[in-house]
């Protein structure tokens, strides 16, 4: 049993065992995808027996939650000026809205570990925690959703914030379910290896987002722009 970590004694100690519990699962998240980041893996490598993991998180899916926040506001801070750099404000709506899904799109592909944790949220993150966890975790989805769909609407004022958030909303849930449907099974892979035919359903995620981001845009930006 780990034994290398004494009882925090003070708020600094647990916060700085909590935080280190938070570091490990995220270096692991580098090396593994989500479904293979255990607890009793997490806790051997922080040095800390399972019991006293669960005295910081109630579940491995609560440390994992977190993660996805922490993961998101990195992504949207680094987002603001990727789009500033792409995007020309004088340029038509609609070109504008293809620019948008575009680096979207990129900036979602080069974080993988963001996209596992969203692809794998709904399913699996949000059915092993409290009814407290999952209100916290939603009431900061929110906050979160709330800013990309401010950011959106920087570059795209056409659009209502109803609408932004609607965009917003759809590049979450669409970066999640293209990444799962992207990274198939080693047996998917093995079908499309022995029969060609079959790799039409494999999905490019940057390709497939950017396209998806796209027509999001163009029909919320068709319903309010005069013919």
């Amino acid at each position: 049993m780990p034994t290398s970590f004494q009882r925090a004694r003070s708020e600094e100690q647990r916060a700085q065992r909590r935080q280190a519990i938070l570091d490990t699962a995220s270096a692991m998240l580098t090396e593994m995808p989500v479904a293979a980041v255990s607890l009793n893996e997490l806790s051997r490598r922080v040095g800390l027996a399972k019991s006293n993991v669960l005295r910081y998180f109630e579940s491995r899916e609560a440390v994992l939650l977190e993660l996805l926040d922490v993961a998101f506001r990195e992504w949207l801070t680094q987002l603001a000026p990727d789009l500033a750099d792409e995007i020309d404000p004088g340029a038509p709506v609609r070109e504008r809205g293809d620019l948008v899904a575009a680096v979207l799109a990129a900036s979602l592909a080069a974080r993988p570990v963001l996209c596992d944790l969203a692809g794998a949220q709904a399913a699996v993150l949000e059915r092993n925690v409290s009814p407290e966890v999952a209100a916290e975790y939603k009431r900061t989805a929110i906050r979160n959703a709330l800013d990309f769909a401010a950011l959106v609407r920087t570059h795209l004022p056409e659009l209502s914030e109803e609408d932004s958030l609607r965009y917003a909303g759809a590049a979450l849930m669409v970066s999640g379910a293209v990444w799962t449907h992207a990274h198939p099974s080693a047996a998917m892979l093995a079908a499309y290896e022995a029969d060609p035919s079959l790799a039409v359903m494999r999905l490019d995620f940057g390709a497939t987002v950017r396209e998806m981001l796209e027509v999001t845009a163009s029909g919320l930006l068709a319903r309010r722009l005069p013919e």
